[in-house]
């Protein structure tokens, strides 16, 4: 009725994909995609099909004095859009603290605890000293910064699609709140936008577009640059392993590489057609080169022999011919929903990721911006992928490995190639290599820098739970009265 084309898999209003919340629903979710295979991965991930949910899970964080949100305001505030786990704690102290600077203390006003408490935090956890922007608050700021009501809004996208389309849903989102206060009797013409991750693309491209409806933006563990973990997860799998997890960590890495897809037979019909995803890729600002065939030389440890990419990376993504190719396009439509015309289909979205990079965004910043990153040996990330050479290596050389050919890849990930005389060899993609926050790199995350008013290096926390950490809390609400004050 509507013109979308409808979901092969699913019926209206059938939940397509909800990250789960608690260790319990993770390992429920993880057994539900287990058993599904590229072809319905195809069908249920199909972007244009999907619309963003609202009904998800909202927790309210309590407040003894009454002040907490309640769960339908929250909903029709947009806070069932967003995955609770991993925001529910920020949006709830957003909505306490934002709205109660002061506090009633026999016959004066003091400032509330929990700014105080913002003021007193060790500023070493930001990164950074008491001195210029991470300044403790003055009661004058907090008095100016008083003088208005904060509502905290949610705002979903979805992630199948590019980006620029998000960013489009974004602005009529703010446009509908503005619209809303205004017709309320409140002046309301500018609004704040906290990001994480892929959420600051988005909000990145919606500032460029409407750059006077921002009053400022805070960027958390923004991947700038793109992340080498999209190509390693495209090419192979995702990672159900990390070298810096511990015991727990490693089996909710598990958990989230079966609900993601643990081989390119799943991961690839979703990714290859889906420009949100490809958008994740590292950009043509990405230090260079990341993606390398590597060799154990004698001391045991591996020696490069193969650096790409040597020029533009989309050059790299659109080679579908190469052993260390992207996309292997015989795993990309399962379903044969585009009638052996998948290497266009591919194409086309690489083309949308690549205008997205170059020129939507470029290297746009909205000039009122924070950002923090992690960049912490105790989360690493994929800062390159090495293929890694683990059968017989010896007297390989560069040129070997620029002729040699894809003869397979097994579920593992592991690809046989042959080289120009005939020898073969096994690869598989390394470990994590690089300080970051176990998703993003401290390559990207640090590519903000030079474009904002102030980037925040920081340590301490892993990428999905950076808004549940105590300094990045903190930090927030701290910046969030500079943009306002400024």
């Amino acid at each position: 009725m509507d013109g979308k084309p409808r979901n092969e898999k699913l019926k209206p209003g059938e939940r397509a994909w909800r990250p789960p919340n608690g260790i319990s629903a993770g390992l429920s979710e993880a057994k539900v995609w287990k058993a599904r295979d590229g072809a319905a991965r195809q069908q249920i991930l199909n972007g244009p099909t999907l619309e963003v949910d609202n009904t998800g899970e909202i927790a309210i964080k309590a407040d003894g004095d009454g002040r907490a949100i309640t769960v339908d305001l929250a909903r029709e505030r947009g806070w069932g859009e967003i995955h609770s786990d991993s925001y529910g704690e920020l949006l709830s102290t957003l909505h306490i603290y934002l709205n109660s600077t002061f506090r009633a203390v026999y016959n004066r006003c003091d400032v509330a605890d929990h700014w105080t408490h913002v003021n007193l935090f060790d500023r070493a956890k930001w990164g950074t000293t008491r001195n210029g922007v991470a300044a403790p608050l003055t009661d004058e700021e907090l008095a100016r910064f008083a003088e208005y009501h904060y509502p905290v809004y949610a705002c979903g996208y979805n992630w199948l699609e590019s980006n620029e389309i998000s960013a489009k849903r974004l602005e009529e989102r703010i446009e509908n709140i503005i619209g809303f206060w205004g017709k309320a009797g409140c002046k309301c013409d500018q609004v704040i936008l906290v990001t994480h991750s892929m959420g600051g693309l988005v909000a990145r491209a919606c500032a460029k577009r409407t750059p006077s409806m921002i009053k400022g933006i805070i960027h958390g563990v923004l991947p700038a640059l793109g992340a080498p973990a999209c190509y390693r997860r495209i090419a192979c799998g995702t990672e159900s392993f990390s070298p810096s997890n511990g015991t727990i960590e490693n089996k909710k890495a598990e958990a989230i590489s079966e609900i993601a897809g643990a081989s390119a037979a799943e991961t690839t019909p979703v990714m290859a057609v889906a420009a949100g995803p490809l958008e994740l890729l590292p950009n043509h600002l990405f230090p260079k080169p990341w993606l390398f065939a590597s060799v154990r030389n004698g001391e045991g440890s591996w020696t490069d022999l193969l650096g790409l990419p040597e020029g533009n990376p989309y050059e790299l993504y659109r080679d579908v011919n190469s052993w260390y190719r992207l996309f292997d396009l015989s795993l990309a439509d399962p379903i044969n929903r585009y009638g052996g015309a998948i290497g266009q289909r591919v194409a086309t979205t690489i083309r949308i990721a690549e205008k997205f990079h170059t020129e939507i965004l470029g290297d746009y910043y909205h000039p009122n911006t924070f950002a923090f990153y992690c960049d912490d040996p105790a989360f690493l990330s994929y800062g390159s992928c090495r293929w890694l050479s683990i059968s017989s290596s010896s007297n390989l050389r560069n040129s070997d490995f620029r002729k040699a050919r894809f003869l397979e890849q097994g579920l593992t990930g592991v690809r046989t190639i042959e080289f120009a005389d005939g020898r073969t060899a096994a690869l598989k993609i390394g470990l994590q290599d690089a300080a970051g926050d176990g998703t993003v790199p401290a390559a990207s995350g640090s590519g903000p820098e030079a474009k904002v008013k102030y980037l925040f290096r920081v340590r301490g926390f892993d990428h999905q739970g950076s808004y549940n950490a105590e300094s990045m809390l903190k930090l927030t609400l701290h910046l969030i009265v500079r943009l306002v004050t400024a």
